[in-house]
């Protein structure tokens, strides 16, 4: 039998988070980001915890998944969302319980917290299995849409 473990992820495993993130990109949105700006990003986040972490999941000690969490302050709540992005699981290792062995961590630090009203997070339109997922969860899809501005 198979053990899982989700723990925080360290700054030593950087190399395998922007691996993560460049599949899960060609894989959702058919996207090949560039691994210095990525591997610049992921540091600068771990470097910065009051911006957010990752979850590392684990099968047997090697890496199965992550995802990343960031904080939007809600007024309306006086609480926390945690935003639940890049998230990814290795194809060989989905199916076996990985994101929602995230998703109970997830969870669990919420609730040690204290200040969380709820998590969120965004698919690709295209993207039913991320959709799956995120219901299978118990996660329901809201009226906003989203809108962005790149500079």
């Amino acid at each position: 039998m198979s053990e899982l473990k989700v723990r925080c992820a360290t700054p030593a495993e950087a190399r395998r988070l922007v691996d993560f993130n460049r599949a899960l990109a060609l894989e959702t949105e058919g996207l090949a980001l560039n691994e210095q700006t990525v591997s610049a990003g992921v540091l600068a986040l771990m470097s910065h915890p009051e911006r957010g972490f990752y979850l590392m999941a684990e099968v047997d000690g090697v890496p199965a998944g992550c995802l990343l969490v960031t904080y939007e302050w809600s007024d309306w709540r006086n609480k926390m969302f945690w935003w639940i992005s890049s998230y990814y699981v290795k194809p060989e290792m989905r199916g076996r319980g990985v994101f929602a062995a995230m998703d109970e961590k997830l969870q669990e630090l919420a609730a040690k917290e204290g200040n969380v009203c709820g998590f969120r997070t965004y698919v690709h339109k295209s993207f039913k299995a991320g959709q799956d997922v995120c219901r299978s969860l118990g996660m329901v899809e809201k009226e906003y849409l989203v809108f962005e501005d790149m500079l």
